[in-house]
């Protein structure tokens, strides 16, 4: 079977993948990158050496997992976004690997952007979306919503200041929480039932968004031992959903799409997969509301294998079936 490899070296996790010519990913491979307890991340020297430290040998066992695979090209995020000055020194490591590869096994090479990757990653297992549609990015290092149709994206409304998961993230870390906390702290924040003390702080007709009041309002809840741990938690939470329903909302006014699908580490949350349809539905958006499998919410190589796959059957006018 004829495949593409696909490699993603992200501010936070190492990953690898393999997309066959029916788009399914036979491979799959990731490790996230190695923190200091108490604390929320890696300077880019540092992951830049724990990606150099951690991709071959996820390479190998990805070649391992998909042994009778066929390749026929290397794609690698070589970027975070699609925008000209969007560059991050993590992303040269698997650039770099992924044009050695290619050149090694005579096959072409392709470049994308971490962002695409999310974005093709949240279709695997979801039908085909007819027409442009909305994409919410919500993870540590973004909080965008874009206007995508076919393989370009345009930005409608992001965060002004901190990212959601930098938000989750951080509060979580001072509850003592491993980083990345979110999975911890949804486990806290489903042991109590939210009222929506959080206010949310929105600009430019709601299409942008502010959040780090809330991570003020937090740390000052739990520095007075205003609130127990879980309602703060829970408010955490309901907050992020309620922001990202007004944004969603803003931008399917903006324009005219009525699907959205919401990508990133953070929508794999179980608890904002349940609140953000139900706040949309409030606010009297009834678009399709759609989150791909949660395997391949966080960073992940998955979509930039397939988009290799893609590009690759493009190139040689062949038909793609994904």
């Amino acid at each position: 079977m004829r495949a593409a490899i696909g490699l993603d070296t992200s501010c936070y996790t190492t990953s690898a993948a393999i997309a066959d010519e029916n788009g399914e990913i036979i491979g799959f491979q990731r490790k996230l990158l190695p923190v200091q307890p108490g604390t929320c991340g890696l300077r880019q020297s540092e992951a830049v050496f724990a990606h150099l430290k951690q991709l071959p040998e996820l390479v190998e066992e990805l070649m391992a997992e998909a042994k009778e695979a066929d390749i026929s090209a290397v794609i690698a995020s070589a970027t975070p976004r699609d925008a000209e000055d969007s560059y991050m020194p993590v992303f040269t490591v698997g650039r770099s690997f992924g044009r050695a590869m290619a050149s090694t096994l005579k096959v072409p090479y392709y470049e994308t952007s971490h962002q695409m990757g999310h974005i093709l990653a949240g279709m695997i297992g979801n039908p085909p979306i007819a027409g442009p549609f909305v994409a919410m990015h919500i993870s540590g290092g973004t909080t965008e919503t874009l206007l995508c149709e076919g393989d370009t994206v345009r930005l409608i409304g992001q965060t002004l200041d901190l990212h959601a998961g930098q938000l989750v993230d951080r509060i979580g870390v001072q509850l003592g929480f491993g980083f990345p906390a979110g999975a911890a702290l949804e486990q806290l924040a489903m042991q109590a039932v939210p009222e929506a003390r959080l206010p949310v702080s929105l600009a430019r007709g709601d299409l942008d968004c502010h959040l780090s009041g809330a991570e003020t309002q937090a740390k000052r809840w739990l520095e007075a031992g205003e609130y127990a741990r879980e309602t703060v938690a829970a408010e955490l939470f309901d907050f992020l959903a309620r922001t990202a329903a007004r944004m969603l909302a803003a931008a399917c006014r903006e324009t005219g799409a009525q699907t959205v699908l919401l990508v990133g580490g953070v929508a794999s949350s179980v608890l904002l997969r349940d609140m953000i349809p139900a706040r949309l539905n409030k606010l009297g958006c009834y678009a399709n509301v759609l989150f791909g499998k949660r395997e391949y919410a966080s960073d992940n190589a998955a979509g930039v294998a397939r988009l290799g796959m893609r590009r690759q059957l493009e190139t040689e006018g062949l038909p793609c079936r994904f």
